[in-house]
């Protein structure tokens, strides 16, 4: 419901989530978990934790959302999506207690995620916030460290209108005596985590502050960089299958996730488990979606960044390619600051504007004329799959086809 009709769908309360796992012997109790929350990189810090848990041995489950392709993606270990008969069977056996509590969509898919990994005994779940964090459901979860990879401007009609207001709500996920760790220093988001970490007696750690990133660069479309720490190399030639540049931010959070994980001696993770987790996140998490290359000649990508943040270390990757005539495929919902992103948007391409088939979606020629009074030119299609067609049979060897704007249109797109 929140996919198809946004925030008047969206639930800002527990109650529903505790309702239901009690119902279910909380099965969220019986796991160990890492909670990931934050504006932009969090899917990411998700897949990328759980690929370095998987690489050392352990059964590791995967809650994320929303899905692009299929609802099983959102519920995962060891990078296998749980069963059509295991969805189908919970949903049967639970439906008298749906009609009782009338919960959420996104309410039953955490219930369900949890329920999972109980049943299937995994050793740790990395579980990712969907909207906020103090409210979310996956916030019942007592995990073994709090992760928030950054602050920026989305969801305001839902999370407040400032980064404080914002940072506020994402500080909700830290938990009494549990480390916390943050991705990103942020002048104003700072001090909201550092009073309520005190506040909780949990330990914090601002990851960029403590290692920092040397010498990256993409080689035979892999991300590779150099990671000091107290001015000496800690990891040298660290290798990820995902080539977006945002990603070296993800990493740092990632990197100080896992030693404050071992610190703990609760989990023990190997530099040889790093390097080989993030070599393969892709294929040991299934992850799509992030700076994801579709197709050569001409060169085709799609990311899911839909937020001002995003955009930018969207627009910062386009800069980095090397093309001719630069097309994007370009779609929005019509619940974000379409405006702030629109103003920047390169000037330098051909669009195809395009409404992916949801309730929420901006029409195409809506979003069309908006983006004229930026500068912004090209047609209106119908579908997304139209105007992705369209782009590649414009677009000359050379050239780049860039597909985005939301999550929605990279979906279809894929």
């Amino acid at each position: 419901m929140f996919t198809r009709v946004g925030a008047s769908a969206f639930k800002k309360d527990l109650t529903n989530t505790i309702i239901f796992c009690n119902a279910l012997d909380n099965p969220q109790d019986k796991f160990n978990s890492i909670h990931v929350a934050g504006t932009n990189g969090k899917g990411s810090t998700s897949h990328m934790l759980a690929a370095i848990l998987q690489a050392e041995g352990y059964k590791t489950g995967l809650y994320t959302s929303p899905h692009l392709k299929d609802f099983r993606e959102r519920i995962r270990i060891n990078g296998k999506m749980i069963s059509k008969t295991e969805v189908v069977s919970f949903v049967k056996n639970q439906q008298k207690l749906i009609n009782e509590v009338e919960p959420s969509f996104f309410e039953v898919t955490v219930a369900l995620a949890f329920d999972h990994f109980a049943k299937h005994k995994v050793d740790i779940a990395v579980i990712e916030v969907g909207l906020g964090g103090r409210l979310d459901s996956t916030n019942i979860i007592q995990p073994e460290l709090s992760v928030i990879t950054n602050i920026s401007m989305d969801h305001t009609n839902m999370l407040g209108n400032t980064i404080e207001e914002i940072a506020g709500e994402k500080a909700g996920i830290i938990k009494k005596n549990t480390p916390v760790i943050i991705g990103e220093t942020q002048a104003k988001s700072a001090s909201v985590f550092q009073k309520k970490a005190k506040e909780m007696n949990a330990s914090i750690v601002f990851a960029d502050s403590q290692i920092k990133v040397k010498d990256f660069k993409i080689v035979n479309t892999k991300l590779s960089l150099n990671i000091d720490q107290n001015h000496q190399i800690r990891f040298k030639n660290l290798i990820t299958d995902l080539t977006g540049t945002y990603q070296q931010k993800n990493i740092l959070t990632v990197l100080k996730a896992v030693e404050i994980l071992n610190v703990l001696s609760t989990f023990r993770v190997s530099d040889k488990s790093i390097y080989n987790g993030l070599k393969q996140v892709k294929k040991l998490t299934a992850l799509q979606g992030r700076w994801q290359t579709l197709s050569k000649n001409p060169l085709v990508i799609c990311d899911t960044g839909h937020n001002e943040a995003g955009i930018a270390e969207v627009i910062k990757n386009i800069n980095q390619t090397l093309f001719e005539n630069l097309h994007i495929v370009f779609g929005m919902v019509k619940d974000k600051d379409i405006s702030k992103v629109l103003s920047m948007m390169p000037k330098n391409a051909t669009y195809y504007f395009c409404k992916p088939d949801l309730e929420r979606a901006m029409n195409a020629a809506e979003l069309k004329a908006q983006a004229l009074t930026y500068s912004l030119i090209g047609n209106n299609y119908p579908s997304v799959v139209l105007a992705k067609e369209t782009a590649v049979k414009n677009a000359k060897k050379n050239d780049l086809v860039f597909i985005g704007g939301s999550t929605f249109v990279v979906a279809e797109a894929l």
